[in-house]
């Protein structure tokens, strides 16, 4: 294991739950539903997470 890399890979995941939370705020959502991570290879030495899910309104 990589220390650092996987410390930085879970600092990102952290960020991306973030702003998915903060984007599916802004559109008058309180929770959000089917939450998926995607990694990919962006390019050598780089690496991308993304986290996307359904924005929905529970009562």
């Amino acid at each position: 294991e990589i220390v650092e890399y996987t410390k930085m890979m879970a600092e990102a995941r952290e960020e991306a739950i973030a702003r998915l939370i903060e984007d599916a705020e802004a559109q008058g959502a309180n929770a959000v539903i089917g939450l998926r991570f995607s990694t990919s290879l962006v390019m050598q030495n780089a690496s991308e997470i993304l986290a996307y899910g359904t924005a929905v309104v529970v009562e």
